[in-house]
């Protein structure tokens, strides 16, 4: 009865047209009438404790450094080092678009802007050679989601917080699914470029290469000075988050010059309403993640799924269903907000590995980002494309396919997401 009012009152609240963060928190006062509980001082405690929380705040800093790297000219590098490389082969384009696409997301760890950046700059390229739009959009769609999984990522951070997991280890688990995804974007580009006919990019020279690199040297750096710091204990995940705003901004006022002072304050303010956005829904989450601790929910999924309790992998891929059905109509963000709580003790109890869980998790919450009906950084690009959403969506199947290809191979072998961890124990 629990769960049904749970679930019953969030869906009721989303589908009556209510914003994410008033239908989480009215959930939990739903809760709380059920189980005559009901106090308001008790909805404010836990608003106010959802919004203080030390490892929160990498997020407002880690969205400073994403604005910042697009503004102070990190990103257009990134991409005019690729297009150096492998520019001048055939799909040539497309290729940067994933290599660009895994260098941003080891730097900002937003897939809405890590698309956006992408899509302002390359769709206009791509259009100019010939390559069909949907298929561009969607590609570029694809390489956005990256961004999540490649630490340092804004959604293992709010993951690790809602349900108190490792945040290094969370970051490390990362690296090799986030570059498993590239792989098998080029693999699929590769199939989709066959029948393409597409003009070639001029090859550059040698010397042309050795130019591109030398101006991207300094957004190179920052993935490494991220995950050596990480690993060298010299800072915490929330101080990396500072790091990296403080070395955008330099990067940005004194080596590029892209910005100005003037400049700043504008960057501030979206910085400043995409956090609000963000820590208002986690203040509001967690009067429902109280809520379902406090009604034991855990425990009744527990006897929910107790068949599958004695064979992590199919209550893996069990779990993979139902978040992929959850994508379809809510966002990655409220999705760790409203079910991390609920399936991560589950997970743990049959003996997944919460770092892993917390990947997968993840992974699969982003391939809600990119198909209908919420897929908002599908929407991201068809913005810039001016495409509608049904040509983008017939332009991404061939690499969210390839996507699900991959999570079955993670649930399948999940050592390939825990090999780092041992590593580097």
């Amino acid at each position: 009865m629990t769960l049904t009012i749970f679930l019953g009152s969030l869906f009721g609240f989303m589908l009556l047209g209510m914003p994410i963060a008033f239908a989480l928190m009215l959930t939990g006062v739903a809760l709380m009438v059920h189980l005559d509980f009901f106090d308001a001082q008790l909805v404010a405690q836990n608003m106010l404790s959802g919004a203080d929380n030390y490892p929160l705040m990498a997020v407002p800093f880690f969205i400073l450094a994403g604005e910042l790297m697009n503004a102070g000219g990190i990103s257009q590098r990134i991409i005019n080092l690729a297009v150096s490389l492998v520019g001048h082969i055939k799909g040539g384009l497309g290729y940067v678009t994933i290599g660009a696409s895994v260098m941003l997301a080891s730097l900002s760890g937003s897939a809405i802007a890590d698309t956006a950046a992408l899509a302002t700059l390359l769709i206009p390229m791509m259009r100019d050679h010939g390559y069909p739009v949907p298929r561009s959009a969607g590609l570029i769609a694809s390489g956005g989601i990256i961004a999540p999984i490649i630490p340092p990522s804004m959604p293992f951070i709010i993951f690790g917080v809602t349900t108190n997991t490792s945040i290094s280890a969370l970051f490390m688990a990362g690296i090799v699914p986030g570059l498993l995804m590239g792989i098998g974007l080029v693999c699929a580009w590769t199939f989709v470029v066959r029948d393409m006919t597409v003009k070639l990019q001029p090859k550059a020279s040698g010397r042309e290469r050795l130019k591109a690199l030398g101006d991207g040297v300094w957004a190179l750096a920052l993935p490494v000075i991220i995950i050596g710091g990480l690993r060298g204990g010299i800072f915490t995940p929330t101080e990396a988050a500072v790091v990296a705003a403080v070395y955008s901004l330099f990067v940005a006022l004194f080596v590029y010059r892209q910005v100005t002072l003037p400049q700043l304050v504008p960057l501030l303010v979206q910085a400043a309403r995409t956090t609000s956005t963000v820590m208002f829904l986690c203040a509001a989450a967690l009067v429902s993640s109280y809520m379902v601790t406090l009604a034991d929910l855990p425990q009744q999924m527990t006897e929910l799924l107790a068949p599958l309790m004695s064979h992590p992998k199919m209550l893996m891929l069990a779990i993979a269903v139902l978040l992929l059905a959850v994508g379809t109509v809510m966002d990655l963000t409220p999705t760790i907000l409203v079910l991390g709580p609920v399936l991560t003790p589950l997970a743990i109890k049959a003996g997944i590995d919460p770092a892993y869980f917390g990947v997968m998790f993840v992974l699969v919450g982003t391939l809600g980002l990119i198909h209908p009906p919420v897929c908002t950084v599908l929407n991201v690009v068809c913005g810039v494309a001016r495409i509608s959403l049904e040509s983008a969506t017939k332009g991404i199947w061939p690499f969210l396919l390839t996507y699900i290809v991959l999570l079955g191979l993670l649930i399948a072998v999940p050592e390939i997401v825990t090999m780092p961890l041992h590593l580097f124990h």
